[in-house]
């Protein structure tokens, strides 16, 4: 494993595991052994760098995804990075299959909320703590101060923004520094490319959340695949309709032919092509197979040319594709 810096001083693996659909999004959750076999295979490999948020979980359990984490990664804590999000919570009582969201970064909110994810982590500091999504009703330069204060506090070491745009990350920034901040980014959701210069200007890392447009980049997706009912919200993402798989075969020929010849899975090279991008450039593709982990991590041995990067994106700017799932929508307060 290859392993790259954060910000100022956060060194993970060069590839994370994002854990989310162990728990949320994608069918029912997982067995709790098989991921805790997972997540340790996962630290065997070399990963350091672990995904999560207080609001990945289920009906009955909303935080099961940090319990999950906090149990199966105890044993390593001292070798691996965790990172976990505050600031949203899903509306449970939505009959919608992608639920909506509500924001709430009060500072009273953000204080309950690292309480909660370090008793569920079972840790004393959160590696990186992200604020989920913007609050419109809360200055981003507020939260950054409850931020600074958690760090003062030795409740977190770092702290990111995620899915923000250059005004927040300026604004922030100036009040306490970013050490990361985590989009969505893959080779059908490229419009927060324009961030690179800022991120580079201020020494800030680039995390990338849905690194495959939720699975569909690793080729093993067709019009038959049959998702794991309501809960799986690749039932109703754009990238996975019949219209939408017809929109994507030239784009997903085009990472094959990459792959063949550079003796790699579709996934890998979906995953170098922006390892090979940006030195500061992690993503954190999610898995439940033993077999898909080994795969991802293996990512960071693939090396693509900053010729061949370049000619992928140029390719990539030219064909055509399906709209790529966004994210959850947020309710108005």
């Amino acid at each position: 494993m290859r392993y790259r810096t954060l910000g100022k001083d956060l060194r993970v693996s060069a590839v994370g595991l994002g854990c989310m659909g162990m728990s949320h999004a994608y069918g029912a959750p997982a067995d709790k052994k098989e991921m805790t076999e997972l997540l340790a295979k996962a630290v065997d490999l070399g990963c350091t760098f672990f995904d999560t948020a207080e609001s990945y979980g289920t009906k009955e359990r909303h935080h099961d995804n940090e319990e999950l984490l906090g149990q199966a990664l105890k044993p390593y804590r001292g070798q691996i990075k965790i990172a976990t999000k505050f600031g949203i919570q899903f509306d449970w009582s939505s009959s919608e299959v992608n639920l909506p969201v509500k924001v709430d970064s009060r500072p009273e909110t953000i204080r309950k909320s690292v309480e909660g994810s370090l008793k569920r982590l079972q840790t004393d500091h959160i590696d990186l703590y992200y604020q989920h999504r913007p609050d419109p009703s809360v200055p981003v330069e507020e939260v950054a101060g409850v931020m600074a204060d958690l760090i003062r506090e030795g409740k977190i070491t770092h702290w990111g923004l995620s899915e923000v745009t250059e005004d927040i990350i300026w604004r922030a920034h100036a009040v306490c520094p970013v050490t990361a901040i985590q989009n969505r980014y893959s080779m059908m959701a490229r419009w927060y490319e324009p961030l690179f210069p800022v991120l580079e200007e201020l020494g800030i890392g680039y995390v990338a959340f849905s690194p495959m447009a939720n699975g569909l980049l690793s080729g093993k997706y067709h019009e038959n695949t049959v998702f794991g009912g309501r809960e799986d919200y690749r039932t109703v993402m754009p990238q996975f309709t019949p219209e939408g798989l017809k929109q994507n075969q030239a784009l997903l020929e085009l990472i094959r032919n990459t792959a063949e010849a550079k003796d790699a899975t579709m996934s890998q090279i979906a995953l170098a092509w922006m390892l090979c991008k940006k030195p500061y450039l992690v993503p954190i593709p999610g898995t439940r197979k033993p077999e898909r982990l080994e795969e991802n991590l293996g990512a960071a041995e693939v090396t693509l040319s900053a010729e061949e990067v370049a000619a992928l994106d140029r390719a990539l700017d030219q064909l055509p594709m399906s709209q790529v799932y966004g994210g959850c929508r947020i309710l108005e307060k």
